[in-house]
C-alpha cells in the first residue's frame, strides 16, 4: 500500500498543529509522507521570532505574544509537544511549565477629564492547568458565570453608594414582576434549605398580594445567582419564566445603577469601574436573552458590531460602550478596519463569546507569559518533535501558485503547486537553529554559511529579506547570474496527494487566483474575511518599571500587560522576564518594553513595488518615536525631564546619544499578506469555510481565518483549525473543545 503524500504549505501555528496531530499515531509513517514547504529560514508565520546575534541574542518578535488561560486547545497541544519531546531536565525550558508562567496583572487605561488614569487589575489565580479546562459551556453555564461576576460588582457598588447616602432599598410594584418573583421564590425554596430570614421575608412578600415587596441589590443578585446555578446544573431551557426572571432582575439592577450611581462616576474611580463592569455584565445578559442566543446561537448576533450591540442592549454609551475594557478588547484583536482607529468593527457574537470565555474559563492565570520568544517556546520544540518523527522540511521554498485540475471522477482538485527555490544550500538540508544559553532558537536572519557563498554574499550585500512578499531578491539574482531563480513544480499523484494550505487568508488572491475563479465560496472567504496590518516596537531599558515611574505593581510584583492606551501603540507589556533568556554582557539592560497596535494601511501595491516594506517600516519608526516623545509620560513620568523624554533610559551602544539611542532598538511593520492580522468584521463569519469546505477534494484550509468556533485572529483559533484539519484527514483528535461555540443550545 503506497503512502499518501501530504504537502503542508506554510509553517504557522495551524499548519504545525495539523502536522503534530497527523503524526500522533505510532504507525503514521506507514500511511503518510509529509513535507512542509516554508518560505525563508524559520517556522512561525505571524508567531515567528528571531535572535539578533549582533545585539545580545535579543528576542525580536512580530508583536506581543501572550497566551490566555482559556486557550484550552492551545495548552493541550503544546503540553503534548513538550511531553512527547521529553527534553533533558537540565536543558532550558525543558517542560511546558518552565516555558509558560501564569500572569494575573493586567492594566487598562481610562481617559477621564482629558488625562489618562491607570486601572490596575490583579486577577485571581485559579487552580488548575489550562489544558484541563473546557470551552464547551452551555448557555446557562455562561449565564451563571456572568451573574457571579455581576454579583461581585453589585456588592461593591451597594457598599460604595451607601457611603454616599444613596438608596439601596428597591421596591417591586407591577403584578407581572410579582409573578416572576414568585417563580424565583418557588425555585430557590425547593432547592436550598438555608434561605436567610431576610430573603424568606422577601419571598413571602412576593406571595402576599397585600404586602409591599422590598429588596436590596445584594438580595436580588444573590437570588438570581441561586436560580442560574440550578439551571446551569440541569441545563433546562424549557421554562421561559427562568429567562424572564433574569431579564427582570438585571433590568431592575440597571435602573438602580442609573438612579443611584451614575452621578458619582466622574469623581470616584472605584464606583466608575465597578459600574462599568456591572453595566457590561447587565448589557450582555439582556442581549443574550433578548436576542434568544440560547435558541439561535452566538452566530445570530454577528450581523452587528459589538459596541453597537452593547448600546442596543442598554449599555451606557459614555461610560461603558467606550470603556477601557471594551476598547482594550478591540485593541487585543486589532479590530480596526484598515488600521483606522475610528473604524472599530468586531462581530458581536464573536466578541461576546470571546470575552466570556477569556474572563470565565481560564485556569491558572488569566494570561500566561512565554519565558522566551514565541519561536523558541512554541516553534522550536514543534520542529524538533516533527523532525524526530520523520516529517520533512523544505526551507527557502516560496509557494508561487496553486493550479486546479480534475481527477478521474471529475472532482475539482489542486493539480500542481509552483514553488521558487530561494537559495541553493551547501548541504542537502538546512539546520535552522542557533543555541542561546543552551536553548535552540531561530535566528533573526538566515544562517548564510549554509548557503552557497556566491548567493550568501549577494543576500548580505543587498540586505535581502527572504520573507518579504515585496522582496527584490528575484531581480537581484537575475542580474547577478543572468538567469531566474530556480523553480519546481509539485504534481498531484507524484509529489503530493493532498494539500494543507496554511499561508493565511490574505495570500489566497495572490497564490490561488485560478482556484478562486472556480470556487465562489472560497472567493468570498478571500474577499470578505478581512485582515489588517500591524506594527510593533521593542525597547531595551536601563531602568526598571518603578524607576520609570510606573508604581502600580501588585504584591506579586508581576510586570504589567497594559491596553486601552493612546493610539497608535495602545498596548504595552513590560517583559523584563526575558532578559535572562537573552545573552547580554554584565552591564546589559535592566528592562524590556514591547509595544504593538494596528497599523494604518488601506491599499497594498504589486510585488514589483520593492520599497513598500521599507516605506511602511519608516512610518513605524516615526510612530514609535512620537510615542516615546509625547505619549508615555502618564505611564513613565520619571522618564521625562521638563516634558522631554530622556533618551538615556534606552539601553544603547556606547557613543549613541539623544534620540540616536532609539536607532539600536527594534521596530517592524507586518504588511505581508501572510503577516496581517485576521479580523472579525461584522457579518464575516458566514463566509468562513470549514477546513475541507472548498470545492477542491484534496485541499484543506487551515488558519485562524476558517470556521473554528472562535472565528477571531488568535492562537486558540489557529490551533483549533489545525486540529480540525488533522481530524478531517486522519480522525485525530476526536474532540476539540469549544468548536461548536456558535451553535444554539436548544429551546
Amino acid at each position: 500500500m503506497s503512502r499518501e503524500k501530504i504537502a503542508i504549505l506554510g509553517g504557522g501555528v495551524s499548519a504545525m498543529t495539523a502536522a503534530v496531530y497527523l503524526t500522533e499515531q505510532e504507525n503514521w509513517q506507514q500511511k503518510y509522507d509529509i513535507t512542509v514547504y516554508q518560505l525563508g529560514w524559520r517556522l512561525g508565520g505571524k508567531g515567528a521570532s528571531g535572535r539578533n546575534a549582533q545585539m545580545g541574542e535579543r528576542i525580536e518578535e512580530h508583536g506581543l505574544h501572550v497566551w490566555f488561560g482559556a486557550y484550552v486547545n492551545s495548552f493541550r497541544a503544546i503540553e503534548n509537544v513538550y511531553n512527547k519531546l521529553n527534553r533533558p531536565s537540565d536543558m532550558p525550558l525543558s517542560t511546558w511549565q518552565e516555558a509558560f508562567k501564569p500572569h494575573s496583572f493586567v492594566v487598562l487605561q481610562e481617559y477621564i477629564d482629558n488625562e489618562w488614569q491607570t486601572w490596575p487589575i490583579d486577577f485571581p489565580v485559579l487552580e488548575g492547568n489550562p489544558a484541563d479546562g473546557t470551552l464547551d459551556l452551555h448557555f446557562w453555564q455562561l449565564i451563571e458565570m456572568t451573574v457571579a461576576w455581576l454579583r461581585k460588582f453589585i456588592g461593591t457598588l451597594e457598599e460604595e453608594v451607601s457611603l454616599h447616602h444613596k438608596k439601596t432599598k428597591l421596591q417591586t410594584t407591577k403584578r407581572r414582576d410579582r409573578s416572576l418573583l414568585q417563580h424565583l421564590a418557588n425555585q430557590v425554596r425547593q432547592a436550598f434549605d438555608d434561605v436567610e430570614d431576610e430573603v424568606e421575608d422577601f419571598f413571602q412578600s412576593a406571595h402576599d398580594d397585600l404586602r409591599e415587596i422590598w429588596s436590596t441589590p445584594s438580595i436580588l443578585s444573590q437570588q438570581l445567582q441561586r436560580l442560574v446555578n440550578l439551571r446551569a446544573t440541569d441545563k433546562d431551557l424549557s421554562n421561559s419564566k427562568d429567562r424572564l426572571v433574569v431579564w427582570y432582575l438585571v433590568r431592575k439592577l440597571k435602573r438602580w445603577l442609573n438612579s443611584e450611581a451614575i452621578e458619582l462616576l466622574d469623581d470616584n474611580p472605584n464606583i466608575r469601574r465597578a459600574y462599568v463592569c456591572a453595566d457590561l455584565g447587565i448589557a450582555v445578559l439582556i442581549g443574550l436573552i433578548k436576542d434568544k442566543v440560547f435558541s439561535k446561537g452566538f452566530g445570530s448576533i454577528n450581523n452587528i458590531d459589538f459596541k453597537a450591540w452593547l448600546a442596543k442592549n442598554g449599555a451606557n454609551e459614555q461610560y461603558t460602550v467606550e470603556s477601557a475594557p471594551v476598547r482594550g478588547f478591540y485593541d487585543l484583536v486589532f479590530g480596526y478596519v484598515d488600521g483606522n482607529f475610528e473604524k472599530g468593527d468586531v462581530e458581536a457574537g464573536v466578541a461576546t463569546l470571546a470575552m466570556l470565555r477569556l474572563m470565565l474559563c481560564y485556569r491558572g492565570g488569566v494570561m500566561w507569559k512565554m519565558q522566551a520568544g514565541m519561536g523558541d517556546v512554541i516553534f522550536a520544540p514543534i520542529y524538533e518533535l516533527l523532525q524526530s518523527r520523520g516529517v520533512k522540511f523544505e526551507f527557502f521554498n516560496q509557494v508561487d501558485a496553486l493550479l486546479p485540475g480534475t481527477d478521474q471522477q471529475g472532482n475539482h482538485v489542486v493539480e500542481q503547486i509552483n514553488i521558487t527555490e530561494q537559495v541553493t544550500l551547501v548541504d542537502e538540508s538546512y539546520q535552522p537553529f542557533v543555541f542561546v544559553k543552551g536553548l535552540p532558537c531561530w535566528p533573526d536572519k538566515p544562517l548564510l554559511e549554509q548557503v552557497i557563498p556566491e548567493q550568501a554574499q549577494l543576500i548580505e550585500q543587498h540586505d535581502i529579506n527572504l520573507e518579504s512578499f515585496w522582496s527584490d531578491w528575484p531581480s537581484v539574482y537575475q542580474t547577478a547570474f543572468g538567469e531566474p531563480l530556480p523553480t519546481k513544480t509539485l504534481r498531484r499523484g507524484e509529489d503530493f496527494d493532498k494539500v494543507i494550505f496554511g499561508i493565511s487568508v490574505a495570500s489566497l488572491p495572490h497564490l490561488c487566483p485560478k482556484l478562486l475563479q472556480l470556487d465562489s465560496k472560497l472567493n468570498d472567504q478571500a474577499t470578505k474575511v478581512k485582515t489588517v496590518a500591524t506594527q510593533a516596537f521593542q525597547v531595551w531599558l536601563n531602568k526598571t518599571d518603578e524607576q520609570l515611574g510606573f508604581n502600580y505593581s501588585p504584591p506579586s510584583e508581576e510586570r504589567p500587560i497594559l491596553s486601552g492606551f493612546s493610539q497608535p501603540f495602545d498596548t504595552w507589556a513590560a517583559m523584563s522576564n526575558l532578559i535572562d533568556k537573552e545573552d547580554w554582557p554584565s552591564n546589559g539592560p535592566d528592562n524590556i518594553a514591547y509595544f504593538c497596535s494596528a497599523f494604518g494601511c488601506d491599499s497594498y501595491p504589486p510585488q514589483s513595488h520593492h520599497d513598500f516594506p521599507i516605506e511602511q517600516t519608516a512610518k513605524v519608526k516615526v510612530n514609535a518615536l512620537n510615542k516615546l516623545r509625547t505619549q508615555m509620560q502618564p505611564l513613565w513620568p520619571s522618564a521625562y525631564s521638563q516634558q522631554q523624554f530622556d533618551w538615556s533610559v534606552l539601553y544603547a551602544p556606547a557613543g549613541h546619544i539623544g534620540e540616536q539611542r532609539f536607532d539600536s532598538q527594534y521596530w517592524r511593520v507586518n504588511v505581508d499578506p501572510s503577516e496581517r492580522y485576521v479580523l472579525s468584521v461584522t457579518g464575516s463569519s458566514q463566509y468562513r469555510l470549514s477546513t475541507d469546505g472548498s470545492i477542491f477534494a484534496n485541499l484543506y484550509l487551515t488558519g485562524d481565518w476558517i470556521q473554528t468556533g472562535v472565528n477571531a485572529g488568535c492562537v486558540e483559533a489557529a490551533v483549533m483549525a489545525g486540529m480540525q484539519t488533522s481530524r478531517a484527514l486522519c480522525g485525530i483528535p476526536s474532540q476539540i473543545s469549544g468548536e461548536d461555540g456558535f451553535e444554539p443550545d436548544g429551546a
